[in-house]
């Protein structure tokens, strides 16, 4: 999952930044306000981590935007020291779906994440499938449709699998797959892709992943 990461304070954006990767999502991050509401407007976040005291345009002006933007679904915690009553208030009631005060463990906040994404989870598909395998977001295992057997991915193969289930059908080249799979920034390894592609069909059939030859990858549409 791509998680935005809005927070003017380097230290405190690295270490959330670190132990947000290690629990395999994929950061992005802005400093301020303004790019902040322009990379929403670019991309497809699947969280948002909002601090209030940015420089130029403030947390809550873009909270407030982006909760009357096509975008509006996309799950938010507030990360700020402002431990006010009425900062909670005003927070939750712009669209915040929690608000958590500074300091705080990365721990704490990597749980409501989870409890957020369980909230949300109710009343969305928790699964990504083609009708043969089927990809459990929050737990990040697959399976083969109707069998009972259960594999564990690493954060990169559940990464690249999860683009593919997306669009099943469309062929996915080698470059669009090192941009899910990688850090911005990152130097993808030069048979990465291939590596993880292999993995992959070892641990649910040779099937699975279909190579076009010359474009990408794809999965096939099935019966769902």
């Amino acid at each position: 999952m791509k998680v935005l990461l809005i927070e003017d304070d380097p230290l405190i954006a690295q270490a959330v930044k670190s132990s947000l990767i290690d629990d395999a999502y994929v950061v992005e991050t802005a400093t301020n306000g303004t790019d902040a509401l322009s990379l929403i407007a670019l991309q497809e976040y699947g969280f948002i981590l909002l601090d209030l005291g940015l420089p130029g345009i403030d947390g809550m002006t873009v909270l407030k935007s982006l909760r009357g933007s096509p975008k509006k679904e996309t799950p938010v915690i507030i990360m700020t020291a402002r431990d006010g009553l009425n900062d909670r208030l005003e927070g939750l009631d712009a669209g915040a779906d929690d608000y958590l005060v500074k300091p705080f463990h990365m721990s704490e906040l990597l749980a409501r994440m989870r409890a957020v994404l369980r909230r949300k989870a109710q009343s969305v598909v928790n699964t990504l499938s083609n009708g043969v395998v089927t990809l459990n977001i929050q737990e990040k295992t697959a399976k083969i449709v109707d069998s009972d057997e259960t594999v564990a991915l690493s954060k990169r193969e559940y990464a690249l699998l999860a683009a593919l289930l997306a669009r099943p059908g469309a062929i996915l080249s080698k470059r669009t797959l090192e941009e899910r799979i990688y850090e911005p920034g990152e130097e993808p390894e030069s048979n990465a892709v291939e590596y993880l592609i292999h993995s992959l069909r070892k641990k649910l059939g040779s099937a699975t992943i279909k190579n076009v030859r010359g474009l990408g990858w794809m999965v096939a549409k099935g019966h769902l």
